[in-house]
């Protein structure tokens, strides 16, 4: 539970600064909300907003938020066995199945503190994602430019809080570097939101590759 309000808090902080950015985008404080309240994907989110708010179509900047939404089905998959739920349950916990709530219900001690995570930090998260997201778009006429606050660093943070745990070995730490790098290199080559799905695309190859005396052994 401390985790996941650690989590949770993180996320809502950085809300703030993807409300000012969306309503300086162009978009109003209803449109920021139910892009929050609806798609809630920070990632996703962000893409959308940046692709218009450069010049970009509200159709390249759905394309750029689909696909980055689209590492959630995996997330999905995943989870179904853990959650087991069904009918109309399945449906508002999919609403929920984000980075920091899969993160936080996968590899823990028993089925029973992993959806103690899983919830605990899918609600949270929910939550102050959307109230950081209606004080960010209600004070960004106030607020011209978030990042002189440092808010668009806190998003990279939190991720960086979630990795941390699972490097515990040389591989992990190589496959990390060798994705970031990957990522940095492609930047100016591609539209905005693809080189993180390369270098994603990179580490799921990489962890997919069959590994000669690997079974039983621990990351």
């Amino acid at each position: 539970m401390r985790d996941s309000l650690g989590v949770a808090v993180a996320t809502g902080a950085y809300a703030l600064s993807f409300g000012a950015i969306s309503t300086a985008g162009g978009l109003d404080v209803w449109q920021t909300m139910a892009l929050s309240l609806l798609m809630f994907s920070g990632g996703s989110q962000f893409g959308l907003v940046g692709v218009i708010a450069g010049g970009g179509s509200p159709w390249a900047g759905a394309a750029t938020a689909i696909m980055l939404g689209g590492r959630n089905a995996l997330y999905g998959l995943r989870l179904s066995s853990l959650l087991n739920l069904r009918s109309w349950r399945r449906v508002l916990a999919a609403q929920v199945v984000i980075d920091e709530s899969s993160a936080m219900s996968m590899g823990r001690s028993s089925p029973q503190v992993g959806r103690l995570g899983f919830y605990a930090t899918g609600i949270g998260v929910f939550a102050l994602w959307n109230l950081g997201t209606l004080i960010g778009a209600v004070g960004a006429s106030v607020l011209a430019d978030p990042r002189v606050l440092g808010l668009d660093a806190a998003a990279p943070a939190a991720f960086l809080a979630l990795l941390a745990p699972r490097l515990r070995g040389r591989e992990p730490w190589a496959i990390a570097l060798a994705a970031a790098i990957i990522a940095i290199l492609t930047t100016p080559l591609v539209a905005p939101g693809i080189p993180v799905l390369i270098a994603a695309a990179f580490g799921i190859v990489v962890g997919a590759w069959p590994r000669q005396g690997m079974a039983g052994a621990k990351s």
